[in-house]
């Protein structure tokens, strides 16, 4: 079976931060104009102008997805440096607050924060989008309503924002609770076809209620104008290789998704109210609570059906040439705990969140 449409691209977010006193800070787009000389147009700028994103082409793999992931932390790296600023990445900043932070100048951002109100100017999180190639978009939708009920599973391993404004949140990601004040986010629901779908759009759109089909926020989504499934629930991790570890575990579910249905065969679909729960629960505990196996009707060890997602998609991950990425990643995180959980770790153990800053820049270049 050929698996090649099943390309990967991947997007980060970062942290633009001052060096001295570790508060975000913004780089008035400068990180992004000097990037655009070298890596042209996978870096650009985001609504707050302490956030810089970048892309990676498309990738034909997990190893060409690394190389160009890890490409791209070493020039944002490089160039932040020489222009006077750091870089981390976590899905909120441990203590700078929103209300100091600038809007980047551009229309887009200001029709958005007028629309949006608060709800935009305090979205001070930072993300890791991807994207999983696809042969057509009647295929995409087939793929994205049955793989909605992992995204609670990979997501609790990308945990990584336990805090927020100086505060411990108790939760192992609040960046999604922060996002949560935008329309249009969360669990997609089932749509029966990609007609029913773009229906749906055509309908937000001749409503004013958007203007177009990029401002469908959810967590995972066919995308309007690429032969991709975007996957969007995630922190940005702190590490390459944990990126690398989310971005495999995401091609292999849809990978193995297509392969049941090659053999006609389906994954069972689960309405969306079950799966917020599961979101839910990874939000608050990340690997270390319960999620409910809605097939046995009972909460299960997070860990377990974790690793019961890797068994589902080992018969797909030679042929992408994954499994180290995949499983081995998965491993170690599972071992060492999530980007929340280390967080915490150096909190209690230093009682500082410059030092929790000062870990997450520690962790950025890592190979």
């Amino acid at each position: 079976m050929n698996f090649s449409a099943f390309t990967l691209g991947i997007e980060e977010e970062y942290m633009v931060m001052d060096p001295q006193t570790r508060e975000l800070r913004s780089h008035e787009q400068k990180i992004v104009e000097q990037a655009q000389k070298v890596i042209k147009d996978k870096v650009k700028a985001e609504m707050h102008q302490a956030v810089v994103e970048v892309g990676t082409q498309i990738c034909s793999n997990i190893h060409e997805a690394y190389d160009d992931v890890m490409l791209l932390r070493k020039t944002i790296f490089q160039i932040a440096g020489e222009l006077g600023f750091s870089v981390g990445a976590a899905g909120t900043h441990p203590f700078s607050k929103w209300e100091k932070q600038l809007i980047t100048d551009h229309p887009r951002y200001f029709e958005l924060v007028n629309e949006m109100q608060d709800a935009a100017r305090s979205n001070l999180i930072f993300g890791l989008h991807v994207h999983v190639g696809m042969e057509n978009r009647e295929m995409a939708l087939h793929i994205a309503n049955s793989v909605r009920y992992f995204l609670p599973h990979i997501f609790a391993l990308s945990t990584n924002s336990p805090f927020w404004e100086g505060r411990n949140t108790g939760f192992k990601s609040f960046r999604t609770k922060v996002f949560d004040k935008f329309p249009r986010t969360g669990i997609p629901d089932y749509f029966a076809s990609i007609e029913e779908y773009d229906n749906y759009i055509k309908l937000l759109v001749k409503t004013n209620c958007i203007d177009n089909a990029k401002k469908v926020w959810w967590d995972l989504r066919v995308h309007p104008f690429f032969n991709t499934v975007e996957f969007r629930i995630c922190d940005v991790p702190l590490t390459v290789q944990e990126t690398i570890t989310l971005a495999a575990l995401f091609q292999a579910v849809c990978v193995k998704i297509y392969k049941l249905r090659m053999q006609n065969l389906n994954f069972i679909i689960y309405n969306r109210a079950l799966v917020n729960e599961n979101k839910w629960r990874a939000s608050r505990y990340g690997i270390d609570g319960n999620l409910i196996d809605f097939g046995k009707e009972m909460e299960v060890n997070t860990r377990a059906l974790i690793y019961e997602l890797l068994d589902f998609v080992d018969d797909v991950l030679d042929d992408l040439g994954s499994r180290a990425a995949a499983v081995g990643g998965t491993d170690r995180i599972l071992a060492g705990g999530t980007g929340a959980d280390l967080q915490l770790q150096v909190f209690s153990e230093k009682e500082d969140l410059v030092a929790v800053v000062d870990y997450i820049q520690s962790r950025f270049l890592e190979q």
